[in-house]
C-alpha cells in the first residue's frame, strides 16, 4: 500500500515521525518543507522525501505565492506516488494535499497536533470536513470535533 505522510516542519514533522514504525509496512513517501532542520531526511531516508518551499504566514505577501507554488508542487508529487493514503500531523503545508487526496478517492488520515488541546486549529477546520479519518490526541477536543476519533498522545 502506497502512503504518503505530510507534515510541516517543526513539532508537526516530530508528530510525524513518531510513527516512523509504519514505514516498513507500506511503501512510503514523506513530504515536508525544506529547512536547514529537515535536510536529514533526506540521508536518512534516500529516495523517500520530498520537500516544498518553507513559508511563513507572518510574511502574507510571499506566502501567498509560495503557498500557491506549493499547491502545484503537491498535485505534481501525489500524480507521481499516487498513493492510496495520506496521514498527516498538518498544517498548512499538509492540507492542499489532503484536498488532492480526496479529489482522487484516496484515504485522508489526519491527526490535530497535541499542541492543541482545547481550540481547533485552521488547518485542522479544513480538513475536518474531507477526513476518513480524525483522530485528535486530546479527550477534551472530541467536544469540537464530534466525528473525530481519541487516540492519545502520538509521542
Amino acid at each position: 500500500m502506497k502512503v504518503m505522510f505530510i507534515s510541516s516542519m517543526g513539532g508537526h514533522l516530530t508528530e510525524l515521525m513518531c510513527m516512523k514504525e509504519l514505514f516498513s509496512e507500506v511503501d512510503y513517501r514523506i513530504v515536508t518543507e525544506k529547512t536547514k532542520t529537515t535536510e536529514y531526511l533526506s540521508e536518512e531516508y534516500p529516495g523517500k522525501v520530498d520537500y516544498l518551499v518553507y513559508g511563513t504566514k507572518h510574511h502574507l505577501f510571499s506566502y501567498l505565492f509560495i503557498f500557491a507554488f506549493n499547491i502545484l508542487k503537491s498535485f505534481v508529487l501525489f500524480l507521481k506516488f499516487r498513493p492510496k493514503c495520506v496521514i498527516t500531523t498538518g498544517t498548512h503545508t499538509a492540507v492542499p494535499m489532503c484536498y488532492i487526496a480526496k479529489l482522487f478517492g484516496r484515504k485522508v488520515v489526519y491527526i490535530e497536533t497535541f499542541a492543541n488541546a482545547e481550540s481547533k486549529t485552521v488547518a485542522g477546520k479544513l480538513v475536518y470536513p474531507i477526513a476518513d479519518l480524525f483522530i485528535v490526541q486530546w479527550e477534551s477536543m472530541l467536544e469540537l470535533y464530534p466525528k473525530a476519533v481519541y487516540g492519545g498522545w502520538i509521542f
